[in-house]
């Protein structure tokens, strides 16, 4: 019997880096980074089990620093990349490499918890993701429906497309793009989009947006002033191409038809406080989640700008030429926009959600004191999708 209530699992350390893990369609897995300044920092792989309702959790060493950002491969559940700071001549430098982890990391470990904590596993390390031109590394992408051999990493003001060797011990760059403009231009995030055959990349940089064409490494779209203060983070609609949500520090959501980048298609103003992550649902692209540092954690239904807004799936051709047939048709009339559930768990700023790549009722969320929590999307309203 499934239960709606959350499931709270607390790291010793601070945290803000997370990610489901995309390879696995079968387990619920989530990957968790942590930030501790004295300690080795590890990486917690998080099992939930559905049945139970329970967490199960392994550790693994990340010796090399404090984890910013984790990304996990599309091809390959036992690797991933980190970016992490170091400190070298009494700098900090933030750093990316890709791991593997061991191949035996869940042997037995279940059984007897505490034993993985004493004697916990290091991540193998594969390639350091560096480049002699830039200096610290915001975030790595993934290819979205790749083989795991393409990742985009976002260093200062660089974009650099990188190609992964056979078993990804080795990196080269393939292409760049940078940011040019006047003053201290710098990536704080970006997203690869899932369509266009994985050929654009959306960025993030103070508070403009802009979209990039991979093939030929230029520019395509600016959104000069996406936001009042700093955007955040980004996400592509899975089934809508051509749309793209971001946050930032102005405590908004807005979402974006990157066809026309006068006005936000909409905006949402829930949170109170900066909002650092927005994420679609993989299947049921009307269910957004945003976690700010208000704390809170916010899932929306956004019927209107979805791939469902009169409950099945349409195009937008479909939308665009059918606005005036369905103003008779009060059967066709769109589902509204609503706050499904604000989600209170939390007590320090959540700094990142994830859905699920194995369940897509299913999502996580981090706050910086190290507590992860798992939420479902509420029974009611996951019933009033399906049916």
């Amino acid at each position: 019997m499934e239960d709606d209530a959350p499931v709270i699992y607390g790291l010793e350390f601070q945290a803000r880096a997370l990610t489901a893990q995309t390879a696995e369609t079968d387990a619920i897995r989530f990957l968790v980074g942590t930030q501790s300044l004295k300690f080795d920092n590890q990486i917690h792989i998080i099992d939930f089990d559905d049945e139970n309702n329970i967490i199960n959790k392994n550790v693994l060493l990340h010796q090399a620093g404090e984890i910013w950002h984790i990304g996990a491969s599309p091809a390959d559940k036992a690797v991933l990349t980190t970016c992490y700071n170091k400190t070298s001549d009494s700098r900090v430098v933030s750093c990316a490499a890709v791991w593997r982890m061991p191949s035996d990391w869940d042997a037995g470990n279940h059984e007897s918890p505490d034993d993985s904590a004493h004697n916990p596993q290091t991540l193998e390390l594969l390639c350091h993701l560096v480049d002699s031109a830039h200096g610290n590394t915001a975030c790595v992408l993934w290819e979205p429906m790749g083989d795991g051999k393409r990742v985009i990493s976002l260093a200062d003001n660089h974009a650099l497309l990188w190609d992964l060797q056979e078993s990804s011990t080795q990196a080269t760059v393939s292409s760049r793009a940078t940011l040019e403009g006047k003053g201290q231009l710098k990536f704080t995030s970006g997203k690869w989009s899932p369509h266009h055959n994985c050929s654009q990349l959306a960025t993030a940089s103070d508070t403009a947006i802009r979209g990039w064409d991979l093939r030929s490494m230029s520019q395509i779209y600016c959104i000069e002033n996406a936001h009042g203060q700093l955007v955040r983070d980004l996400d592509f609609n899975p089934n809508r191409q051509y749309y793209l949500a971001s946050c930032g520090d102005d405590c908004k959501v807005k979402f974006w038809d990157i066809r026309n980048i006068q006005e936000p298609v909409k905006t949402l103003e829930q949170h109170s406080h900066w909002v650092w992550s927005v994420r679609y649902n993989h299947s049921h692209d009307q269910l957004v989640l945003t976690a700010s540092s208000d704390s809170r954690l916010i899932l929306s239904n956004m019927v209107s700008i979805s791939s469902e807004p009169f409950g099945h799936l349409v195009d937008d051709e479909e939308l665009s030429e059918g606005e005036d047939n369905h103003q008779d048709d009060k059967s066709k009339e769109p589902l509204k926009d609503s706050v499904v559930s604000t989600y209170e768990e939390h007590e320090d700023s959540v700094y990142a959600a994830e859905w699920s790549s194995a369940d897509p009722w299913l999502f996580a969320s981090l706050s910086y004191d190290g507590r992860l929590v798992i939420n479902r999307v509420p029974r009611a309203l996951k019933y009033r999708i399906l049916l």
